[in-house]
């Protein structure tokens, strides 16, 4: 199976953490996505490897279902290519991001 196959599934949000509420709606949402398998790309950057486009798409619509109400959520698809051919400008790749390509290598 090629990395065009492979997806990956990133959302990107900016929650709203002024009042004890608001902070415990942006926990719950942060912890749900790792209990889902989502790893910390950034702070408010989470990703999850997905074998294809259908399981993607289940992924987003469980995060449709934990979203809070309040603040900006977007997830964006890309193939497993197009993410690890992202270029980091200042900073480093994380060890997932570093192991991930390295495996991936080894499939061709």
């Amino acid at each position: 199976m090629s990395s065009y196959n492979f997806m990956r599934a990133l959302v990107l949000f900016d929650l709203p953490t002024d009042t004890k509420l608001n902070r415990g709606n942006a926990t719950r949402f942060r912890n749900y996505l790792l209990n889902d398998g989502f790893t910390m790309l950034q702070y408010s950057i989470y990703s999850r490897l997905c074998p294809d486009r259908d399981n993607a798409n289940t992924h987003l619509e469980r995060v449709k279902k934990h979203a809070p109400h309040e603040g900006s959520i977007r997830m964006l698809m890309l193939t497993e290519n197009q993410f690890t051919n992202m270029e980091v400008i200042c900073g480093k790749k994380t060890e997932q991001e570093e192991y991930i390509s390295n495996e991936q290598m080894l499939l061709f």
